[in-house]
This record gives structure tokens, C-alpha cells and sequence, in this order.
């Protein structure tokens, strides 16, 4: 490494793009139903309004307060710029004035009137002290995560909290955020060049220096493709090599004190970056960033050893299982077949024989109809009333396995160091006992059966474990032994009693909160999270959650006893009334046939269109400059993300396009990352949400989002591919995962086809760095859990699932404050009282989990994946379940007293629905399934179809929000309120296929002639046909 000095960030760091940065520092510039809502005035409004003398002032000061409730700033306008907004108010507040002279107010009244107006909505101005609050708060965001955007929005939400009116954005962006991150970077130097010693250095310089085929940290970078014998024996090399990196990363990135979620950070950059490009970047970054990677690595790879484990262990018990079914079944046919044969055996016995005739005479007769053994068979058959011992035969398969689940699950065993809950360290003794022995290349036949730990066997399995030698002695039967510890080994791993502290999925619950010491902090971190609920004194807390509770529980029944809730309709079925519930349709058409009379646009034209309106191709930075604004070829970007985004591959469009496969792959590697791919799609997800047209398609007048996943085929083995026979048959696949709001995509990730969704509803609602913050968000049943009502609750987020089977949902999961008797002859009646007390004494463990989620602590979806195991029962787990149980009853009840959040509900859904089509048509290539082979490689198709969509929407939305501003420009308020309900969701017109040329010229898209097209149609009509 001969760079020895840090680069520093460059003077002007690049956060937001132009038309962010006017989204929220621009004027706002209204709409007749903004100008209604912000230009209302309370009655102190008027009494402050009409203080001031003159009408222009007046004016001025209504100008001023609207805008300060949509932007939260004050800006700097003359009545002339703003001429629609003076026409609205003098209309609305004005009428009797006639024209009156608008002379614009003094600086000294202008200034008064904001201080009025800060001083009405308890807002202040950013002073000296409040920025170095606020620089302070951005260095500890920057400690979790040093992506610019993460630390900025931090800052945002302390200065919303705090009612504090924000800076200019160069002062947030120079002052603050660069500052922060500077200083962070600055620290980890200096603690690295301390720390390090030229050993250490050195040991990191191996991973990059010149070798003979692969660098080291190439080989070190491979992830295995699938569960097979040969990747895994390389997975466990690649963990014999990394050892004694983790181990020093172990001792000096603790000394960092950067969250999980920035280590991770870090050392994905190794994954995006080539050695040639590493080399480039000064030695401390290096150093880093391969520490970081070193310790993400390492424990990723037990995650993968750990995840093959599993995965084996129930593919042989299932195989097992299947095999026993079969066995019982061809049983059950040899016995019935044996069976009238049986009868005639049995009649020798009234056949009158000679006194003096032997048995032995007896039994060669029996023994001609029906041989000895099948007749024993059917003898046992119908002593045991008919049945088969299915586990027997499991295990006898098992038997038969033996050879192939050693030859695989013991190299797993052995490289990985477990450690165990005192409930389940029998069996961490029995895994010892194995490691041990094989580590010794001894056999288990070997080990006296005395000497094995049994106190971790069951004793409905100990019988299994032994059988009959030949001479019919007992026999110990070492195979089945060792293949009931990795059973229960299996069980402890997903329950969470067993586990790996050097892993990310398995390791303690416990490590993945924040730690004993850290802790001691609390009142500072509760502060810091932002969350005002975690502040308030529990039981005050829960005394409101009780009143709003046990009010509803009385509003919804008196309700249905009267009749008003028309939809829940009761049906008396002898002494038990039954009830069901009506839903609303929502309609919303995909595909709109607005749209089947425009001509078909290229989609390499659409992107071209949709950079000029709003330039994500400036997110796309060179991988070696991240922070540096570089010129990029927007013609082979643009290549990149079609043959990602559609499932063609860069070989492919290699052979289709004008650019070549070599010029495609260099600018893939250099540009596309998942970081330029989010910052991408969230520029142009922020461009759709500063449409006019983007508020209309709320839904009970907020942002209602929904979450699904959506299976993929995978062509190409890779490990994260699962089996799902209703979607893949014998193949396997994976799904991705996304959160759907108002249409727009507005993030996204891969999951496992066997991975619970409810795990990742939070995960992507937390972290979701676009302007497109929901309220309100659904799932369909797959998203409910244990703990997903509590979270988005505490987090600010409603949610609003959509259950299969609503009244087996309220019969076994309505709670209330009370004992159920006293509730009295309810339709609608709690099944018990909620136990307010456990989730008082629990509250302490409850914040610790709730702020080790706010500061990433470890990815949320694995926290959450270990709060909704059943197995691991203790009191934390059951009062945040019983708090969940607060939140879902008042859900509950609602859903079914309100048919607007039940159309709400289910059109939020639809809309994901519909991505799901457009996301299925963008992905056509190679029949819709995927060729990629890592889940890098997945994430990065994922998010380049994600884009692709995006920018259809964008193109889509843009089309209808002038069509809009054309019907009232000419006075058609009926058409312009029919195209608003027109869904955006269509791509008939969007051309896929053909030959790509993208260096000849880009066919510009006249947006004013395809409006005037659309306007000439009969708009009713074509509405009517949706």
C-alpha cells in the first residue's frame, strides 16, 4: 500500500441532486386544492392576519404562513411571482376589496411577521448552539452509517422534532454532514495508525499483493454457489485462511466503535471494488475497509456453513420421512394382498385333523400358502390393530443414509465453535463429544456407548438408538446416535439456544443488542432514537392504549348491535351466532387504455427522457471516486441497466446493441453497486413524489403502502435459491421483496423463497432513504408476525395487514384491559385480559430492543426473525408480544368497523400486485428466469428492474399530471378529475425488444404531443373502459 495519508472528502459533497435539494428548499408551488388547505386560517390566524393594517400586508403575511406549513421555511417572493396564490387569497379572504395596490412590506414587517408566525407554530430559528447540536447528532449518525444521505436525514428529523426552521442546504451539507463525516473519517485514521502494528499491516498488505493466479482477497471474496460437497469444502478453506485476519479484526474493530450496519458498509466496498481499484485509495481506507471486510467475512461464512447445516439436516429428515410414508404404504398393500391367504392358514386350524397328525405337519402347510415371514408379518400386523411404526422406518432410512449425511455434515460441524443456553447445553456436550472424536479421525464405533452424553436425547427416541445383533443381543447403533445430536443441534440453531458468536444470523440474541456498557447511556440513547413514545413513562402509555382500547371495544359492538355496521352481517346457526364480513371492491386497472393510443416508445428513449427531467445518472460515480462528481457515459449506463433490469445480461446485449460486451462489462463494474443503484432509484422515486398528480393517488388522504414478495425462478444455482414446488416445481428460486407506495417501487431486496416476509416489513420501511415516507402500511397474512404491530407502532408507521380468515383472527386474537366476563353478551368479546404488568417490568429489556433496532445494531430482519421464534420463550419475548397484542386489538376493530380501511387496505395491496405484472414484464428475457450466480449479482438485477420501473412511472405519471393541468387550464374539472384516477401502471406503449442502438442518437419524446393526443380522446369513455 504506498498511499499513507487519508484522502479527504472533497470540499463540496454531493448529497442530494438539484431537484431534491428543490424539494425542500425551493417556494412551493400549489395546486387548487394546496392553495385550499394551506391558505386556511384558524381563528388565531385571523386575529393575527387582521392585526396587521393594510391589505397588502395582509396578503403578504397569509403568502408567508402557508407557505412556512408546507416547507417549514420561509422564502423570499414579490407578488408578482406568486400571482395565482394573491389571486386565491384576495378570492377566498378578500372578496369585498376590489384591486387593491399591492405594495410589498417593509423588511422590518416581513421579519416581524415571522417571527409571529414562528412564535403561532412553536417553530424557532436555527441558532450557533443548535448547530453544533446539530454536528454533534451527525457524527454519532455517522458512527452507524457514514453513507452522506443517512446522516443527512438524521439531521432532518432532529430538526423536525425540534421545530427548529433548517438552515440553507450548503450549510447542512459543508457545515454539518461534511464536517461529520470528515472528523469520522479523521478518527478511524488515527485509531488505525495506533492501533495497527507493521505485523498487522503487513498480514493486510498479503490479502492485495501480487500472487501467482488470484490475488488472495479474490479467492477470499467468492461466495459458494449452492450446498454442495465441493463448494462447502472451499467455504470452510476460505474460513481456514481468514481466521487470523478475524481474529485481528476482532481485536481492533471494536476499537472503532462503528455500528454492525457500517461494518457491513465497508466491507461491501471490497466486494464492489477490484484489487486495481482497492490499490487506488490511500492505505488507512484500505486498511478498513479489509478489516471490515475480514469481519463481515468471516462471520457471513459461518452464516453459510450454519445455513447448509440446516438446510441438510432437513433435506435428510424429510427424505427420511418421505421414504417411511412410501414403506408404510407398500407395507399396507403387501399385508392386504397377504391377507386372504392369512384366512386360509387360519382355517387349517378348523380342518379336522388325525389326533396324531404333528404340528410341524401343521405348519408345512401353513408355511406352503403363506411363507414364515410374511406370515409373521401378517400376524403383527393385526396384533398391533393394523398399524406400522413410521419413525422406525424413518430411521432405518437413515440407516441407509448414513454414508452421505457424514460425508457431508461432519465437515460443517467441525468448522464452527458453538456455544449454548444452559437449557440446551446437553446437547452442545453431545456436539463436542462428536468434534471431538472426528478430530481424531476415530470412529463413534469406537466410543464405549457409556461414554456418550445421552441427558440431551428424548426419550421418545432413545428406543431408536438401538437394535439386535445377529445373535439377537442388544446392539448400540452409533449412526442413528449421531444423526439425532445434529437433529438437535438443528432445533437449538433455529430456536436460538444454540448458537455461533462468530456469525451474524445464528449468534446470541443477546449480541445483537446493545451491550451492558452501552446501556448505561440510556436516557441519551432514547434521545438520540428520536422516538418520543419510547420517552414516556410506560404506564402512562399504556393508560392511553387502554382508554382508546376499551372504547372501541364498546363503539364497534354497540355498532353491529344497532345495525349501522352494514357490512358485518350476523347469521344465527342454533345456540352460536356467525358472523361474516362484507369487503369493498377496489378497482384500479393496469395497463389503462388511456395509453393504447400513444405510440410505442423504446425504453432506452424513456430512460433518456426521464435523466433529462431528473438526473439519476449523476448518481452513477466511478467506483474509485464515490464522493467525486464524474463525467459518465450515459449511452452505456443506460446499456447497463437494460440488459440488467430485463434479465438479458451484458452478453447479450453485447450481441444486440452497438456498445460491445467488454466496453458493457468494464462500465457495469465501474458504475453499478447497489449504492449507485438505491441513490438512483430514490432520486427518480423523489421526482415521481414532487408530481403534481403523486398526492392524489392517496388513500384515506395519507401514503398507504403495502409490502409482498414475488418468486423468481433461478436458472443458475446459487445459495440462496430454495425449493417452492406451488411456484418453481422441482426447481428452486428466490423472491423479491418490495415495498410498494403510491405506485412507486420505493425499495426493495432479495430474500429466500423459505425466508418469513414478516421478518423484512420493518427492515424496509426503516430503512427507506426516499421522500416517499408512508403511514400507513399493509401486508397480506405472509407480513403478520408476533411483533410487527409493536415496532411500526413505536416507529411511527400504522400497519394495517390483511388477514386470511378475519373471525378465527378476532375469535382467537382480541384482548382487552379487562376479564372477558366483564364485557358482558358481545358479538365482539376478548379472549383474556392483557398482562399490563409483565410489559411494565419487561419495559426496560423492551427499549434496549427498540433502540438497538433504531441504531442498527444488526439487520433489523434478523432481530425481528428472533423475536417471533416460538421456542424462545422468556418473559422480554412475551411482554413485547403482549404489547404487540395492544396494538393488534385496536387494529382488529377497526378493520372491522371500517369499510374505508378495508378498501384502503386491499387497493394497497392491488397496487403491489400491479408492480408485481410490470416488474414480470420488464424481466423478460431468458422466460423470466434468473441467470445470475451470486445474490450480489441478484440484488444488482433487482434493483436495475427496479429503476427501469421507476422511470416508467415517472414517464407514465408525468403524461397524466399535464393531461391534469390541461383539462383545468381549459376548464374540463370533470375530465381532469376522471385522469386522476387513472393508474399509472401501463407499459403497453413501452417497447422492450429489438435491437438497441444507443450510440447513433436517442429519439427525443415529444411529452406536449402525446398530451394533445390524449386530449382529443373522449375521456369518459376511455375512463369508463379501465
Amino acid at each position: 500500500m504506498t498511499n499513507s495519508e487519508a484522502s479527504p472528502l472533497p470540499k463540496r459533497l454531493r448529497i442530494l441532486e438539484d431537484e431534491e435539494i428543490d424539494a425542500l428548499y425551493a417556494r412551493p408551488h400549489f395546486t387548487d386544492d394546496d392553495r385550499t388547505e394551506y391558505f386556511a386560517l384558524t381563528l388565531r390566524e385571523q386575529e393575527l392576519c387582521f392585526g396587521f393594517e393594510r391589505v397588502s400586508v395582509q396578503l403578504f403575511f397569509i403568502l408567508q404562513l402557508g407557505y412556512f406549513k408546507a416547507k417549514q421555511l420561509f422564502f423570499r417572493f414579490t407578488f408578482h411571482d406568486v400571482a395565482d396564490d394573491v389571486r386565491h387569497i384576495l378570492d377566498r379572504w378578500f372578496p369585498t376589496v376590489g384591486h387593491p395596490s399591492l405594495q410589498p412590506p417593509t423588511k422590518r414587517t416581513i421579519l416581524k411577521q415571522r417571527h409571529v408566525i414562528l412564535d403561532h407554530l412553536h417553530y424557532r430559528l436555527c441558532t450557533a448552539m443548535d448547530r453544533q447540536q446539530l454536528t454533534l447528532r451527525a457524527v454519532q449518525a455517522a458512527r452507524i452509517s457514514s453513507k452522506p444521505i443517512y446522516v443527512f436525514r438524521e439531521v432532518l428529523h432532529v430538526l423536525t422534532e425540534q421545530r427548529i426552521v433548517r438552515p440553507g442546504y450548503t450549510v447542512l451539507q459543508e457545515e454539518v454532514v461534511g464536517k461529520a463525516l470528515t472528523a469520522e473519517q479523521t478518527r478511524l485514521t488515527t485509531i488505525l495508525q495506533t492501533a495497527l502494528t507493521p505485523a498487522d499491516r503487513a498480514a493486510l498488505d498479503a490479502l492485495v499483493a501480487p500472487a501467482e493466479g488470484l490475488y488472495l482477497l479474490t479467492q477470499l471474496k467468492r461466495a459458494p454457489k449452492d450446498f454442495s460437497l465441493g463448494e462447502m469444502r472451499r467455504e470452510i478453506a476460505r474460513g481456514e485462511h481468514l481466521l487470523p485476519l478475524y481474529h485481528l479484526a476482532m481485536r481492533i474493530v471494536p476499537q472503532l466503535t462503528i455500528s454492525n450496519e457500517g461494518i457491513s458498509y465497508y466491507a461491501s466496498l471490497v466486494t464492489y471494488y477490484s484489487v486495481f481499484r482497492l490499490q487506488q485509495l490511500a492505505a488507512p481506507m484500505i486498511q478498513l475497509y479489509l478489516l471490515c471486510f475480514a469481519f463481515h467475512r468471516y462471520q457471513r461464512l459461518n452464516d453459510n456453513v450454519l445455513t447448509c447445516f440446516i438446510h441438510l439436516v432437513n433435506q435428510y429428515s424429510e427424505e427420511a420421512k418421505a421414504a417411511a410414508k412410501d414403506q408404510v404404504y407398500a407395507q399396507r398393500i403387501t399385508r392386504n394382498q397377504d391377507m386372504p391367504k392369512a384366512g386360509r392358514v387360519l382355517q387349517l386350524f378348523l380342518t379336522d385333523h388325525a389326533p396324531e397328525t404333528a404340528f410341524a405337519t401343521v405348519q408345512t402347510t401353513a408355511f406352503a400358502i403363506l411363507e414364515r415371514d410374511r406370515l409373521a408379518g401378517v400376524a403383527d400386523y393385526i396384533a398391533t390393530e393394523a398399524s406400522f411404526d413410521e419413525t422406525a422406518f424413518q430411521w432405518e432410512h437413515i440407516d441407509r443414509m448414513a454414508r452421505r449425511f457424514k460425508r457431508h455434515l461432519r465437515p460443517l460441524v467441525r468448522a464452527v465453535d458453538l456455544a449454548a443456553l444452559r437449557v440446551t447445553a446437553p446437547t452442545l456436550a453431545a456436539v463436542q463429544v462428536l468434534k471431538e472424536t472426528f478430530q481424531q479421525a476415530r470412529s463413534l464405533r469406537q466410543i464405549d456407548p457409556a461414554d456418550l452424553p445421552v441427558r440431551c436425547i428424548p426419550l421418545r427416541d432413545k428406543r431408536y438408538l438401538y437394535g439386535r445383533d445377529a445373535a439377537g443381543h442388544k446392539q448400540f447403533l452409533p449412526d442413528r446416535y449421531e444423526f439425532l445430536v445434529y437433529r438437535l443441534l438443528r432445533n437449538g440453531l433455529e430456536a436460538g439456544d444454540l448458537f455461533c458468536r462468530t456469525s451474524v444470523r445464528f449468534r446470541s440474541f443477546e449480541d445483537d443488542l446493545l451491550d451492558d456498557q452501552q446501556w448505561q447511556h440510556k436516557d441519551a440513547l432514547l434521545a438520540e432514537t428520536g422516538v418520543a413514545l419510547l420517552r414516556q413513562p410506560i404506564r402512562e402509555h399504556l393508560a392511553e392504549l387502554e382508554r382508546d382500547l376499551e372504547e372501541r371495544i364498546v363503539a364497534v359492538n354497540r355498532r353491529i348491535a344497532a345495525g349501522e355496521n352494514t357490512a358485518f352481517q350476523i347469521k344465527r346457526q342454533g345456540h352460536r351466532p356467525r358472523w361474516t364480513l362484507q369487503y369493498p371492491t377496489s378497482r384500479e386497472s393496469i395497463n389503462h387504455p388511456l395509453f393504447d393510443t400513444l405510440r410505442q416508445v423504446p425504453i432506452g428513449s424513456l430512460l433518456h427522457f426521464v435523466n433529462q427531467h431528473c438526473p439519476f445518472m449523476a448518481c452513477f460515480d466511478h467506483v474509485v471516486g464515490r464522493y467525486s462528481k464524474q463525467a459518465v457515459d450515459e449511452q452505456r449506463i443506460r446499456a447497463c441497466l437494460i440488459a440488467w433490469g430485463t434479465n438479458m445480461g451484458l452478453g447479450r446485449m453485447g450481441d444486440i446493441s452497438d456498445i460491445g460486451f467488454d466496453l458493457l462489462s468494464g462500465t457495469s463494474e465501474n458504475f453499478l453497486r447497489l449504492e449507485t443503484l438505491q441513490a438512483a432509484n430514490d432520486c427518480v422515486s423523489n421526482a415521481i413524489a414532487a408530481l403534481p398528480l403523486f398526492r392524489h393517488y392517496d388513500l384515506g388522504g395519507v401514503v398507504h403502502s403495502s409490502s409482498d414478495g414475488q418468486k423468481f425462478e433461478t436458472a443458475r444455482p446459487t445459495f440462496n435459491a430454495r425449493d417452492s414446488p406451488k411456484y418453481f416445481g422441482l426447481k428452486k428460486g428466490v423472491v423479491a421483496y418490495t415495498l410498494v407506495a403510491n405506485h412507486v417501487p420505493v425499495t426493495a431486496r432479495i430474500i429466500g423463497a423459505h425466508e418469513h416476509e414478516s421478518h423484512f416489513v420493518f427492515d424496509l420501511l426503516f430503512n427507506n432513504t426516499s421522500d416517499i415516507q408512508p403511514t400507513m402500511h399493509s401486508t397480506d397474512t405472509h407480513g403478520t408476525n408476533q411483533v410487527n404491530f409493536a415496532l411500526l407502532h413505536l416507529f411511527g408507521f400504522q400497519f394495517a395487514p390483511r388477514y386470511q380468515g378475519i373471525q378465527d383472527q378476532l375469535r382467537t386474537g382480541l384482548y382487552g384491559f379487562h376479564h372477558p366476563s366483564q364485557y358482558g353478551d358481545v358479538i365482539l368479546k376478548p379472549i383474556r385480559k392483557l398482562n399490563t404488568e409483565l410489559i411494565v417490568e419487561e419495559w426496560d429489556n423492551l427499549q434496549r430492543i427498540f433502540v438497538s433496532l433504531a441504531r442498527k445494531t444488526t439487520t433489523q430482519s434478523i432481530i425481528v426473525g428472533k423475536l417471533n421464534a416460538y421456542a424462545r420463550k422468556n418473559k422480554t419475548r412475551q411482554a413485547l408480544w403482549e404489547y404487540d397484542n395492544c396494538i393488534s386489538s385496536r387494529y382488529l376493530l377497526e378493520y372491522v368497523d371500517s369499510s374505508p380501511l378495508r378498501k384502503n387496505v386491499q387497493h394497497a395491496l392491488n397496487r403491489g400486485e400491479q408492480y408485481h405484472q410490470l416488474h414480470r414484464a420488464v424481466s423478460y428475457a431468458n422466460f423470466g428466469k434468473l441467470r445470475f450466480t451470486t445474490e450480489d449479482e441478484q440484488q444488482i438485477w433487482n434493483e436495475c428492474s427496479r429503476l427501469l420501473t421507476n422511470c416508467i412511472l415517472y414517464y407514465n405519471m408525468t403524461l397524466l399530471s399535464r393531461l391534469v393541468a390541461h383539462k383545468e387550464a381549459v376548464g374540463d374539472t370533470a375530465g381532469a378529475a376522471l385522469i386522476r384516477h387513472v393508474s399509472p401502471m401501463a407499459w403497453q406503449h413501452i417497447n422492450f425488444y429489438g435491437r438497441y442502438e444507443f450510440m447513433t442518437g436517442t429519439d427525443l419524446i415529444d411529452v406536449d404531443a402525446m398530451v394533445a393526443a390524449l386530449a382529443k380522446q373522449s375521456i369518459v369513455s376511455v375512463v369508463d373502459e379501465g
